[in-house]
């Protein structure tokens, strides 16, 4: 007999019931060290008091309206983002997988609108992971995604993660857009270096299409600027947001430049939530606190510290783990058993943390975390990794 709540999750036997800051409470009163922030959603961790009172305060006087009307909270937070970043408008959505939706039709539209309706094709990426709706699973292209549910939406080419020559080859007539994550989260902590990014950008407008970034697990501070991209001193045309854009609130984005959202007029798209007064109020204080350099620098420093105590952690188990990659406090660390054995491990030890593809587990701490709570993490993370030391082989 299936189970009133659909079985798609293979979830753990975890009941968490409060929470407060980096920590996590379960029901009978044990307290988790919470290292995976619901995949790099909590940004400032949890019941902040900033974004309590923000969500309060709007719940108090207006919940819905839809965007039949003018919304203040969204102007507002559109904004601060139009301030704070490359883009010049932006679309609110309630998720990822929605803004990869509009992100795509925003590329496809812009060339119908030039007169070139032929130029749809998306540009996509091996290990890629963009979302779950028909746009995302396609632009991901991988077999686990899309097995069983087609047919897939057309339009897209994948090449291999780094590789060039592929690249420069799928580029034809057809192409609109190329979409990358600049830091890949599900596909196992993968930054692209910089100088890449940098390529990128350059051969999107020698070539003269769009470049989508999907910055929807490494943005809003995650990486230690506002945005990943902005390392690299790039800016592209179309941006997706979600995740820490709300702080836990559902919340997403698409920002844009005046061009690239040209052929978005009135009626082309809508969404009966997306940008609604308590998500947006909320997403305003995120907005406040992360964007503040302070903020940022800080996170730079106690992602530096974090780094540091985990090369320490992978050096005395070398059993374990291989290595640690990533950037700012988006982290893995690669193992050598299943992934999944680390995650189980640590549930045991009482921190929390997420696994990834290539044999990966991540650590996407709130960008709130302490120096006390990364020395208790790497603490709890060491007797996780000595339970799998000591099983036979």
């Amino acid at each position: 007999m299936i189970a009133s709540v659909l079985p798609t999750y293979n979830r753990a036997p975890l009941h968490f019931v409060k929470g407060e800051g980096s920590w996590l409470i379960e029901a009978d009163g044990r307290r988790f060290l919470d290292l995976g922030s619901g995949i790099a959603v909590n940004a400032l961790g949890h019941a902040h008091p900033a974004l309590v009172k923000a969500l309060t305060e709007q719940a108090e006087k207006l919940w819905h309206v839809s965007n039949l009307y003018e919304i203040p909270q969204q102007q507002a937070l559109a904004d601060k983002l139009v301030a704070a970043t490359f883009a010049d408008t932006v679309f609110f959505t309630n998720s990822g997988t929605e803004s990869c939706e509009l992100a795509v039709k925003m590329a496809r539209k812009y060339w119908y609108e030039k007169g070139l309706p032929d130029k749809v094709g998306i540009i996509a990426f091996e290990g890629s992971f963009h979302g779950r709706s028909s746009a995302g699973i396609a632009a991901a292209g991988s077999e686990k995604m899309t097995k069983g549910f087609g047919p897939i939406l057309g339009g897209f080419r994948h090449v291999g993660w780094g590789d060039h020559d592929a690249l420069h080859a799928a580029i034809d007539d057809t192409t609109a857009a190329i979409l990358i994550e600049p830091v890949q989260g599900e596909g196992g902590i993968r930054p692209l270096p910089e100088v890449c990014l940098k390529g990128l950008r350059a051969l999107c407008d020698e070539k003269g299409i769009l470049l989508i970034l999907d910055e929807v697990q490494c943005g809003m501070g995650r990486t230690g600027r506002l945005f990943a991209h902005e390392w690299a001193g790039i800016a592209p045309d179309i941006m997706m947001v979600a995740k820490g854009i709300g702080g836990g609130f559902p919340l997403g984005a698409v920002l844009a430049t005046e061009a690239a959202a040209s052929g978005m007029t009135a009626g082309t798209h809508g969404s009966t939530y997306g940008g609604n007064p308590l998500a947006c109020a909320v997403g305003c204080a995120v907005v406040d606190h992360v964007a503040d350099p302070e903020f940022l620098a800080d996170v730079n420093r106690r992602a530096g510290l974090l780094r540091q105590r985990l090369e320490g952690l992978v050096a005395a188990h070398p059993e374990v783990f291989e290595g640690v990659r990533g950037t700012g406090l988006m982290l893995g660390l690669k193992c050598r058993c299943a992934p999944a054995d680390m995650v189980a491990a640590g549930y045991a030890t009482e921190v929390i943390t997420v696994p990834a593809a290539d044999k990966i587990v991540r650590l996407l701490p709130p960008l709130t975390l302490s120096e006390d709570e990364i020395a208790e993490a790497i603490t709890r993370l060491d007797a996780a990794a000595a339970t799998l030391a000591a099983r036979p082989a």
